[in-house]
């Protein structure tokens, strides 16, 4: 018994010094960079304000949101904080200027994180395409998953495409240079990342997981998880050669050894701290590389910083 709480003081002394060395490099360095105090006038439009003819899909800083439907998942004050990634629906994460979402399902179509679920995935779908039915030049990167332990729900494939197939980009190595303007009136990259079923094929509707790489770290160490991301960010190729989008999750995920297991605390730990890591990429010559930047519990300064760096990149600035 003294053993453990002896294992958990020492814990809670890593996380703090964790923590600590993150605070002290802003204070030290700052968080500044190209467009680092660009705001968009209007967040629900922000693809539409940079320009559709100037912004092509490799200059995009892509605000996502990690397990995006769980707004609704578990039992409120109960199991909700165990597993509760974002507050917002999903309608109001694309209004706010979210544009990747993170979608986990289970064999019944239920979204899921972990063995809790929410609602079915027609609630996405649905305000995904309610989003699209009230603006016209912004393009969302749709990730749907089987969540890990669970089965594929069947006939998915067919089932995107029917709700979604009139806004379908279809795959296409060439689209990553072309300008948004081109690529409309097709609004959505739908990336389908079954566990056992075929993936889709190059070509389709559909893309499939190689499309959409990351190098997840499972930590709940704030310092642990920020030089992981920059060093996965710093191994890959620049966005102008890279043909799939690479994405770096600001974020770290309570651990069962640890008796702070609620999300909300947990990821607060580095939240925080987007606009210090965007700043470090430039610093550390990686400004080329970042591309999808996603978050817990997502907010208005998240999609400003992402926005100003895209903006800072169609002028030239970095």
């Amino acid at each position: 018994m003294l053993s453990f709480f002896s294992n958990q003081i020492d814990r809670q002394h890593t996380v703090s010094k964790e923590e600590k060395t993150l605070d002290d490099l802003e204070r030290s360095e700052g968080s500044h960079f190209p467009g680092d105090d660009y705001r968009p006038s209007d967040r629900k439009n922000w693809m539409a304000d940079l320009s559709v003819e100037k912004l092509t899909l490799n200059k995009i800083v892509w605000p996502g949101t990690h397990d995006s439907a769980t707004n609704e998942i578990g039992i409120p004050l109960i199991s909700r904080p165990l597993a509760e990634c974002q507050t917002l629906s999903i309608y109001d994460q694309l209004v706010l200027g979210t544009r990747v979402l993170d979608v986990r399902v289970q064999e019944d179509r239920e979204i899921c994180h972990g063995i809790l679920t929410s609602y079915n995935v027609d609630v996405v779908i649905d305000d995904v395409i309610r989003f699209l039915s009230e603006t016209h030049s912004e393009i969302v990167i749709l990730e749907i998953r089987t969540e890990y332990g669970h089965k594929d729900p069947p006939e998915f494939e067919t089932y995107l495409a029917d709700k979604l197939g009139q806004f379908l980009i279809k795959q296409d190595d060439n689209l990553f240079h072309k300008p948004v303007s081109e690529i409309l009136p097709k609004r959505v990259i739908c990336i389908w990342k079954p566990r056992e079923s075929p993936k889709p094929s190059r070509g389709g509707l559909l893309w499939n997981s190689d499309y959409l790489k990351d190098n997840w770290i499972d930590t709940d160490l704030p310092w642990t998880k920020f030089q992981s991301n920059l060093k996965h960010l710093s191994e890959q190729a620049p966005i102008s050669s890279r043909k799939f989008f690479y994405r770096v999750e600001n974020t770290v995920t309570p651990q069962a050894d640890n008796p702070v297991v609620w999300v909300k605390p947990v990821t607060d730990r580095i939240r925080k701290h987007a606009r210090l890591f965007i700043s470090q990429c430039v610093s550390k010559g990686c400004g080329d590389k970042l591309q999808i930047l996603s978050t817990d519990l997502i907010d208005g300064d998240f999609v400003d910083a992402c926005v100003g760096l895209t903006h800072a990149r169609i002028e030239g600035k970095v």
